[in-house]
């Protein structure tokens, strides 16, 4: 018996104003609440959404719960798979609540499964830092819950993005299965249509996509110089009996049924037809990864070192050049992350939220700059005319944004680290940009590293040299001179920062009401 997962990846990026630079739009003086409409064409995102709700999502949708209800009474019944980013769901929310209606319809089906995923569809688990991955999986999980019903059971990382390290974060926020690509470099002559043991880890159990059958209907569907076209549902149905294993994973974008094929192409009659011919087959089922990874045993260990053999679906590659491929992508990724720690400081839930929009890897998709196939591929999905144009407005947006952060909180030229000694060993990775983040970090790092840091005289430099505060300075200096210790410096080092940091905030605010 053989299983036929079938798993959509549905996603839709808040892309950027494709004029954001070339308009002279930088650095304008406007409120917060602003901030969004300024960076992100609300327009074109909501003309393309609707589009692709005509053309693919509501008439998919529709055809996939007639297909649930004729079978749901039947011993082989028809079962189907999404992977939906969170800030689809918030178009959704913002372009159609009928749309979301229509998945929350085939949520109750209990015919249908709901992966999870990162909220924002980022590349946070590239990040050397780990935090911020865990935020957006938790995140996911709760959209996922509080919009669909549907609390998620197996991890599809954004765009398959896949190795060891992240299958352990996976594993750890307990999800029982993984999805990342049947990559022949990976497998050394397996077969994708197994259940695999990740390395270094218990329990999570590796889904490999077949990316040749999925790509025989995302990529050739309608292509007409292909020797198999026109492909019927029978003729597919006919491959995958052919097909030995325990499970075929074929995952495509959601788009491909009537956005990048068109209706005209036939796409919705084959997606219509194909469960049909599928089970006329006495030895095929169509299952859930839920339910795949509850029926049958991991075989063999998949080892993806993170360390240059990270793995994804994108491109010919299929690892992560397609986002960090050229210097462009690597200015602007490096951008975002260094951003991290400021937003994060701020304290601020719209500064937090934009900096996580800029995160999204289409983004970075944008700004790929090979020929080929590929090439065109990159350039079909992308709004702006060259990936030069991707990367100069998305790189202004960004530095027009870490300008709005460090105008409206206290922020240092360099960060404040925290040592319990001289020396890199010493390093507690403690670090503080803003007087906000500084004032938090008081309150918990180590005794001894106060003690350390007042005792040279750190503080009260730092605050020179970096903050350029030269009267907190001088405060800081008077409690390096009272040569207090323990409980007592922290609690007056503390008292002195947040009297400073208020007085601060109080003169900020008002000259941000317009930044």
């Amino acid at each position: 018996m053989t299983d036929i997962v079938l798993v959509f990846e549905v996603h839709q990026p808040h892309r950027l104003k494709k004029n954001f630079f070339w308009e002279n739009q930088t650095f304008k003086r406007l409120k917060k609440k602003e901030l969004f409409d300024y960076y992100f064409d609300r327009k074109v995102n909501e003309e393309i959404f609707i589009r692709a709700c005509n053309k693919c999502y509501f008439p998919s949708n529709q055809i996939l719960l007639e297909l649930i209800d004729r079978y749901k009474r039947e011993k082989k019944q028809v079962k189907i798979s999404f992977s939906v980013s969170g800030i689809f769901l918030e178009q959704c929310e913002m372009f159609s609540q009928d749309l979301l209606e229509s998945f929350k319809q085939l949520a109750k089906t209990e015919c249908v499964e709901f992966l999870g995923q990162t909220y924002y569809h980022s590349l946070a688990s590239l990040y050397p830092e780990r935090e911020e991955f865990v935020e957006q999986i938790r995140m996911h999980q709760q959209t996922m819950r509080d919009l669909l019903g549907y609390f998620p059971k197996v991890f599809e990382n954004t765009e398959l993005l896949y190795n060891n390290a992240i299958a352990k974060i996976v594993e750890n926020l307990g999800y029982k299965g993984i999805f990342t690509e049947g990559v022949e470099r990976i497998l050394h002559g397996k077969s994708p249509n197994y259940l695999y043991k990740a390395k270094n880890c218990e329990k999570i159990k590796v889904l490999l996509r077949n990316y040749k059958l999925t790509d025989d209907i995302g990529f050739r569907f309608s292509a007409r110089w292909w020797s198999e076209w026109p492909l019927t549902a029978d003729k597919y149905a006919s491959w995958l009996a052919a097909t030995q294993g325990q499970c075929i994973n074929i995952f495509p974008d959601y788009e491909t049924f009537g956005e990048h094929h068109w209706p005209e192409t036939g796409i919705h009659d084959f997606l219509r037809h194909l469960p049909e011919q599928i089970l006329k087959w006495w030895h095929l089922h169509m299952a859930t990864p839920s339910e795949v990874v509850e029926k049958y045993d991991a075989g063999e260990e998949i080892d993806v070192p993170e360390l240059g053999g990270t793995v994804s679906w994108a491109d010919l590659e299929r690892d992560a050049s397609c986002w960090l491929g050229n210097t462009m992508q690597w200015a602007y990724y490096t951008n975002v992350r260094r951003l991290k720690s400021l937003a994060k400081e701020a304290d601020d839930k719209e500064f937090l939220k934009l900096w996580r929009y800029f995160q999204t890897s289409d983004h970075l998709y944008y700004m790929f700059t090979a020929g080929g196939g590929p090439g065109e591929v990159h350039s079909y999905f992308s709004p702006f005319n060259t990936p030069i144009d991707a990367y100069i407005t998305s790189q202004a947006a960004i530095l027009d944004f870490e300008n709005r952060v460090r105008m409206a909180s206290v922020v240092a030229n360099e960060p404040f680290l925290f040592y319990i000694g001289a020396g890199e060993k010493y390093f507690t990775g403690e670090m503080a940009w803003s007087l906000k983040g500084f004032t938090r970090l008081l309150q918990r790092v180590n005794i001894g590293s106060l003690e350390f840091h007042n005792k040279r005289g750190d503080f009260e430099k730092w605050a020179t040299n970096s903050l350029h505060d030269k009267p907190l300075a001088e405060q800081l200096k008077k409690i390096r001179l009272s040569r207090l210790k323990g409980t007592a410096l922290r609690k007056t080092l503390i008292k002195i920062v947040k009297v400073r940091h208020e007085e601060l905030s109080t003169q900020t605010r008002e000259a941000t009401k317009l930044f």
